[in-house]
């Protein structure tokens, strides 16, 4: 009995090691570029730029594939930064792939849903929660306010809601944006 736990214990540390090694040996080393790229994009998975979502959108721009100023949730912010991280000219926000917003959440107006599930299999990021035949709900913490939900609701229970901004929420506006928004408004 002893001499088989010693043995089944001898070969899973073998194991071990050896799939330790393959780990470091076999490792799949990504794209500096399209990481520090995917860093700046906002992670809505939305699918508004044209892609599946924000990963597949920073390999394209890597590759030299896509233009930096396709993504409605990053904003003039996101476009800037990308222009700055990839040394290119900065570009207004591309009209055919939506207009920037402030950022939102979806809400679900418990007292008409049907629980369909329609918005659940919808959610790029399972934000959605709730059973079939039972009220779903929004955990507004994981929602990336992509809006991919709203189309597939038979019922048109869920709504777009901007968030409020507070201490948590404000961000810090770069000066050319902020000179850029007090033209528009002077003129």
């Amino acid at each position: 009995m002893l001499a088989a736990l010693l043995v089944m214990a001898g070969i899973a540390v073998a194991l071990g090691a050896l799939l330790g090694y393959a780990s470091i040996r076999f490792k799949v080393k990504g794209d500096p570029l399209v990481v520090k790229i995917d860093a700046i994009l906002p992670q809505t998975q939305c699918g508004q730029c044209g892609f599946p979502g924000c990963k597949a959108y920073a390999q394209a721009i890597a590759k030299g594939e896509a233009d930096i100023n396709q993504c409605p949730p990053g904003g003039e912010e996101g476009i800037r930064k990308l222009a700055d991280l990839l040394g290119k000219e900065i570009k207004p926000l591309s009209a055919e792939h939506g207009v920037e917003k402030p950022k939102q959440v979806a809400f679900i107006d418990e007292s008409v849903c049907i629980g369909c599930t329609l918005c659940t299999q919808a959610c790029p990021v399972d934000a959605i929660v709730g059973a079939a035949k039972q009220m779903h709900t929004i955990v507004s913490d994981q929602c990336t306010g992509c809006e991919l939900c709203v189309a597939p609701c038979p019922v048109d229970c869920i709504s777009m809601v901007p968030v409020e901004e507070t201490i948590e929420t404000w961000k810090w506006r770069h000066p050319a944006e902020l000179a850029r928004r007090k033209d528009k408004e002077t003129t």
